[in-house]
């Protein structure tokens, strides 16, 4: 648990890829600190399983499809009156070299990633610039940067979400809305998934030589959508140990 307290009192909040991981963490951190929290999930058990455990709201959606999208957000605003924060962090893989992926597996993976990003994105701020106020903060990947063996898709995606924060940033910021990103390097289902000799060789390239915890991503998250960051914007903010250095 963090020493770190935020007050999210009153503040209305979505995760997407909120029944697992990183976003079943965030949401725990987030109504910890006071927050109404929404988990979006497209699996309907495991999403129902994660807001029961933690005191949130389940909501089944999948973030390609744009009119499930609007449906979320409709459904959180007239549950809580209002949204403050977004977190992107949908996600799925669908890995393979490129010269074996599959349009179906490329599809997949940017349509979840970037695609659901910018559909959450544009289905919450008309709500934000009524407010005058709103937060949004995206999940990427150290792989969007610096790109991955067998995953052109996911870097690709992840690439994106950094182009989509920053442009996005640029134009809410007039509107009072921020809007940022970290890039985790976290133990979840995706990082589990590789194979232990990859593993290892990947936790050893840490500097602090292993992989997060994905609690360890809230406090990072909470602060980017505080008061107090409220005139930081655009910004992708590496939380992994040091290995995008």
């Amino acid at each position: 648990m963090t020493n770190v307290n935020f007050d999210y009192n009153g503040s209305s909040i979505i995760i997407t890829g909120g029944a697992r991981g990183i976003g079943l963490e965030l949401g725990r951190a987030f109504v910890g600190w006071g927050g109404d929290v929404f988990l979006v999930d497209r699996d309907r058990e495991e999403v129902d399983a994660a807001a029961t455990a933690i005191g949130a709201v389940p909501l089944v959606a999948d973030v390609s499809d744009s009119a499930e999208v609007d449906r979320v957000v409709a459904t959180v605003v007239e549950v809580s009156g209002r949204v403050d924060l977004l977190v992107n962090n949908a996600g799925i893989l669908r890995d393979g070299v490129v010269w074996k992926m599959t349009d179906d597996d490329w599809e997949a993976v940017m349509s979840t990633h970037a695609g659901g990003a910018f559909r959450f994105t544009r289905a919450v701020v008309p709500h934000f610039r009524a407010q005058g106020r709103g937060r949004i903060v995206n999940v990427t990947s150290y792989s969007g940067i610096r790109g991955n063996t067998g995953q052109a898709n996911y870097a690709t995606a992840k690439a994106g979400i950094i182009g989509l924060t920053k442009t996005t940033a640029k134009e809410l910021a007039r509107f009072g809305i921020t809007v940022n990103a970290i890039s985790p390097n976290a133990s979840t289902r995706m990082v589990e998934s590789i194979p232990a000799d990859k593993l290892a060789e990947l936790a050893a390239s840490v500097p602090m030589g292993r992989f997060a915890e994905p609690a360890e991503m809230a406090p990072a998250v909470a602060f980017l959508a505080s008061d107090e960051a409220a005139y930081i914007t655009g910004v992708v903010l590496p939380v992994d140990g040091g290995i995008s250095i």
